[in-house]
């Protein structure tokens, strides 16, 4: 079977709903919608090199997409991701590997010395990385809670002294603060990539205007006027929630208040009629883990970052 590997056409809205439509049948537990995939393209940082590539079988259909790009936010340079996304009912066919080999091609040409890539947590997935040179790193979770029937915590009677609850929105002339924020969590977070945020207007062009974020549902809160945590979320615009981050910055930890950024989130968002919630956890973060089963949430997939030494 022939397949053809080339660009996303941006300016194409049936290209972009084509990789909307494999991204979500891959991956239904992630937010994915035709103005984000548009904008990771137009927003990314030069320095990522980020490319959308898709694979057309021989009628043109098509069949499987891939992300890749430099990890231009790493502390350690030279890292690259390759993730590939093949439609469930297209798979066997050739897509992945040809995918996967246009964007080796492509990090390898801007110097990258490792390529990682997230995999489907399941046996046929797993080996057929293995095949290809990748070994595995560490696992994540795709945690989701139904909001039609989930028995969220009550919001508390009286909130402590000092302690306000904002919604993202309430930032919208100066969203440093809640920048501020996000690279001090980031910089906790456990992987096997280490990101540093330190470029403020590349935040804010990458990250706080991506329209996949709803500042309105997003929760900060705030202890005597400071950010203390926070937890952004990212909606479809019709009925599908995924908490993008949610961090407690290192002074305020230990006092409940992650629990009531995304209590008062999920409230919110189910208000606003959102049906389902999804959130994303690395399986040695214990802490989060914790505090999102406590919510309902439960597990619906892992997937395990793998990753490749280019240098042969």
């Amino acid at each position: 079977m022939t397949v053809m590997i080339r660009d996303l056409r941006p300016g194409d809205p049936s290209d972009v709903e084509a990789v909307v439509r494999v991204r979500r049948a891959t991956l239904p537990f992630m937010i994915s919608t035709a103005e984000g995939v548009a904008f990771e393209l137009a927003g990314a940082h030069p320095d990522e090199h980020h490319r959308i590539l898709v694979a057309e079988d021989g009628d043109g259909h098509v069949i499987g997409t891939a992300e890749v790009g430099i990890a231009h936010d790493s502390a350690e340079p030279g890292q690259s991701f390759a993730n590939v996304y093949v439609d469930p009912g297209r798979r066997g066919r050739g897509a992945g590997t040809a995918l996967l080999r246009a964007a080796e091609e492509h990090v390898s040409a801007l110097g990258a010395v490792e390529v990682f890539s997230w995999v489907p947590d399941e046996a046929p997935s797993r080996a057929y990385a293995e095949r290809r040179g990748y070994r595995p790193s560490r696992s994540a979770h795709f945690l989701c809670l139904d909001l039609t029937t989930a028995v969220l915590p009550p919001y508390p009677q009286e909130l402590p002294p000092g302690v306000e609850l904002r919604p993202g929105s309430a930032f919208a002339g100066d969203p440093r603060p809640l920048f501020e924020a996000d690279a001090a969590a980031t910089a906790d977070e456990p992987g096997d990539v280490p990101v540093v945020l330190d470029d403020y207007e590349d935040w804010v062009r990458t990250i706080w205007q991506d329209p996949q974020l709803d500042h309105e549902l997003t929760s900060v809160v705030l202890v005597d006027g400071a950010v203390a945590a926070f937890t952004a979320a990212r909606t479809d615009g019709e009925t599908r929630y995924a908490s993008a981050m949610t961090g407690t910055l290192a002074g305020f930890r230990g006092r409940g208040l992650a629990k009531l950024a995304k209590t008062d989130s999920l409230h919110r968002a189910r208000a606003a009629g959102y049906r389902v919630a999804f959130t994303g956890n690395d399986a040695e973060n214990g802490p989060m883990l914790a505090v999102n089963r406590w919510f309902g949430y439960e597990v619906g997939a892992s997937e395990v970052r793998f990753v490749k030494d280019l240098r042969g």
